[in-house]
Order: structure tokens, then sequence, then C-alpha cells
């Protein structure tokens, strides 16, 4: 299937979004869909979906005009979506989930389940997922939920796929095979988009790469013909510098310190410690327990045994009310449903953990409120039409940008990060790497979660492996590298 986008314009209200943007696909290849957040990239490809209307511009699909009412009439068509923001319903089975409007019937229309989950078992075991689909969704984490998206979309006999992110989530076994089941589809004639911000997945698995910026058409280049650097002047227009910047700053005195933290089931006997000024990096597979460890230090769940200390002292944390009030931060991985309220604005979101700062005793200050937030959007260079705009309304990208900004707003002593970078442009990387470090040259203990070792490595001046809910080991960051990380995630010694 060969589809042709030219000269397609989009805007929402005064706020132009694609102009002259453009896109061709050819059979049987995987083609990176690059650009910042922000540049058009996921609105082209819902455009093409069906999910928008295009202002002007043709479709062509075989040299044949189309222009989809809905991604039921694209699925239909053979082209399926995979959107960066899961779609799941929570309260439902993995099999719910996976055969929700497909289900498989006899007579009178009566469900097959049998049939249904043989399919299902089928399907999963194609991509090497191992989670039962008898499973709840609310129960997995966000990297099985991903897979378990990817799985579906895998149920339709496709003739184009259209990834947006698709490993943002994943663990690496887990990437892997996703990239064999897609490299299998490639084989079969399935043509791929592959939208993501890992230029590494993009040099390994494209064969062409289309370029977006600020929502106009850029360029096309084989990835054989084309380097790292290359793609990001096309990307931001401008050299970026080393990709991850250097950082001189003077470690201090212990800030937090875990002992013995249990939480039976989930991770045991955890300790550690973090200086002010230091970046420890937190590595691990997916399922490590991670996540589990860093919301139970910030009170979103319950420990069994343990003692956390902050400048020595000894604190209780409950909930995540105590913890901010201890000076804790905490961006966690899942923006869309624990770090934002969509569908308040940018002000709401940062405002509601600043209540003081923009309090006069105790009457909120409007004045306060506005110089705050827009120093905040100013800061972290946030694209958005002012102060109200709706979170909903935003890039992944600065989605995420507001999460951090709520959070640095507050002046925390300890900031912990989990995924802080996942679904963001190299640019904004780039920037979010440049406020780790100012942070940390203000004497923040700064803890980040990580499943871009790339990033471990670059960022960290430790880094804590934690495997099956315990820690096996900290390496210095200067003499650590991928294969030590991995040894000790997989159960190793060194």
């Amino acid at each position: 299937m060969k589809i042709e986008m030219k000269g397609i314009n989009k805007a929402f209200g005064s706020n132009q979004v694609l102009h002259d943007a453009g896109f061709v696909l050819g059979d049987g290849e995987v083609h990176a869909l690059m650009g910042e957040n922000g540049a058009g990239k996921s609105t082209l490809m819902k455009i093409l979906t069906g999910v928008y209307k295009k202002d002007a511009g043709t479709i062509t699909i075989d040299g044949k005009e189309v222009n989809f009412k809905n991604p039921q009439e694209a699925e239909k068509a053979g082209i399926v979506f995979i959107y960066q923001e899961l779609n799941v319903l929570y309260d439902l089975t993995v099999e719910e989930n996976l055969f929700m409007g497909k289900e498989i019937t006899k007579f009178f229309g009566i469900c097959d389940k049998k049939a249904m989950r043989a399919k299902a078992q089928e399907v999963m075991e194609k991509m090497g997922v191992n989670i039962p689909v008898d499973a709840v969704m609310s129960d997995l984490s966000v990297g099985q939920q991903q897979m378990v998206e990817i799985c579906k979309a895998l149920m339709v006999d496709a003739k184009v796929l259209i990834m947006d992110e698709p490993t943002a989530a994943l663990t690496e076994r887990e990437t892997e095979s996703l990239f064999k089941v897609m490299k299998s589809l490639r084989e079969k004639g399935v043509s791929i988009v592959y939208i993501s911000h890992r230029m590494e997945e993009i040099f390994e698995l494209c064969d062409r790469i289309t370029i977006l910026r600020d929502g106009s058409y850029i360029g096309t280049e084989k990835i054989s013909e084309i380097d790292m650097d290359g793609v990001v002047r096309m990307m931001i227009g401008r050299e970026i510098g080393e990709r991850f910047p250097k950082r001189d700053v003077k470690i201090g005195d212990v800030v937090l310190r875990v002992e013995g933290l249990t939480r039976e089931g989930l991770f045991h006997d955890v300790s550690f410690d973090v200086r002010a000024g230091e970046v420890l990096g937190v590595a691990g597979l997916m399922g490590a327990g991670r996540t589990e460890i860093m919301r139970a230090i910030f009170g979103c769940i319950p420990k069994d045994q343990g003692n956390i200390y902050i400048e020595g002292q000894k604190v209780r944390i409950k909930n995540p009310e105590q913890a901010i009030k201890a000076g804790i931060g905490f961006i966690t991985e899942d923006r869309k449903t624990e770090g934002l309220l969509l569908e308040k604005s940018i002000s709401d979101n940062i405002e509601i953990v600043n209540l003081k700062t923009v309090s006069q005793k105790g009457v909120l200050s409007r004045k306060k409120e506005k110089d705050l937030v827009k120093k905040e959007i100013e800061e972290f260079h946030i694209k958005c039409f002012g102060p109200w705009h709706e979170c909903n309304n935003l890039s992944g990208g600065n989605q995420q940008k507001v999460v951090l900004a709520k959070w640095i707003a507050t002046n925390p002593k300890i900031l912990i990060l989990d995924e802080p970078t996942r679904g963001v442009d190299i640019g904004a990387k780039k920037e979010i790497y440049n406020v780790i470090n100012q942070m940390a040259a203000l004497g923040v203990a700064v803890v980040m979660v990580s499943s871009e070792l790339p990033e471990v490595l670059g960022m960290s001046d430790r880094i804590m492996v934690v495997r099956e809910g315990e820690v096996r080991g900290v390496l210095d960051g200067k003499a650590a590298d991928q294969e030590k990380i991995m040894t000790l995630a997989t159960g190793g010694t060194l």
C-alpha cells in the first residue's frame, strides 16, 4: 500500500499546527516520522486516519484520493494507529480489551470465549508477551499495557501500522520482541510508520526518515545516507552540541537516606542514600520494583518496614502531602493519569502543588499565580497559547515540561524523576537534562529512574541497579557501562 499526503494544512482556532506538510509511505518499508514535540507528527497521522479533518491538501492511497471520516474507516482500509496515549479500559481484562468491538461470536451472536482466548494467547505468544489474558489492565505496569495495545493492533489484518512512541514504556527485552515482529511484518509487505524520539531505534530499524519542523515538511532521507547529527539539524534547525551536558557540581552531605525499606511482594530491604548535588540513576528491568520503591518513599504506597531520613532527621511519610511538606518532589512515570490534570490549564496544574507560593495570608493571589506560571512557561520553553492552555491539548513533550515545572517550582530538597524524558524529543531532552543539572547545582538531591541506559550513564554520578525488588549494587557513574548494569539487572555478579 502506497500512501501520499501533500500540502496538508490544519489549524485549531488561530493556532496553525500544520502548514504544507507531507509524507510518502512506500510498500513494505519502516518509515520514521520525526520532529520536535509539537512539530505535528501525531496530528498528521490523525488526519490520515480520520481523527481530524484537514483544512487543505490531498491524501492518496495507491493513486486514489481518500478522506477517512473516522478511524474505523481507516482500519477497514487496513490502516491501524497505535497511539502514544494508551487507549485501554482499565477495569476490564487483557482479553476483553483485545476484543473490544471485535468479538468472535457463534450462534445468536454469543461470544465464543474459547476461540477468543485461544486467539489472544496466540497473538501474545507471537509477541513474546508473558501476561495472563485474564489479568485486569489496572494491575499491569504501563509497559505491559503498551504491549497489550500493540497486540490489539496485530489482531487486525493491517496493511499499514502507525506506531507513536511504541517503546517508550517497554523494557529492552520487550523492545527486542517488538522489533522482531516489525521486521517479520515488513517481510510480509506491511508498511510501518514509526514515530519515535529514540535515535538508536530509528537507525537500527527504519529504511527512510521524514522530518517535520513547526508543522511543515522539511525533507525525506534514506537512513543509510544520513547520520544522527544530520537528523538533529533537520529537526531543530541548529546544532545541539553534546547529547548529555557536563555537570561540575560539588557533592555535599547526605540529604536522603533510606534504610531497610520493605513492602512484601514488591521490594525487600532496600537501602541507599543520595547527597546534595548528586544525581543517583536507578536502573533495572521493567517490573524490578524501581517505581514501587519511589512511590513508597513519596507515600503513595505503604511500607511494611524501614526508615527514611531527610538531612539526618527521621521522617514519617504516610501520604504524598507529608512527602511534599518534607521537601520531596516526585515526577511519576505516567504523566497522563498521575502527573497532570489533563482537562485543567497549565496554570491550574502548576498552582496545585504551589498554593503556599501563590497565596497571601491564605488567599490566592492572581498576580503571584500569573508571575509564577509565566516564569515556568518561559524557563521550560513550553509551547502553548498561554497560562490557560488546557494540558490535554499540549504535545506529549510539552505536557512533560508542565509536570517538571510544577514540581521544580516547589523548590524541593529531593527530586525523584521516574522516566523524565519518556516520549520527549531530543531537543526537549537536552532542556530537561539542563534542568536536572541546574537542580543539582542548587544542592538538590536527584533520583532519576530511567529505562534508557545511555541516559542513566550520561547523567548519573552513581547508578543503583534494582532486580526483583532488591538493590543488586551501586556503581560509580564514571566506571559503569551498559554491560555492568545489565549483568546486575539480570542476576549476575561483578
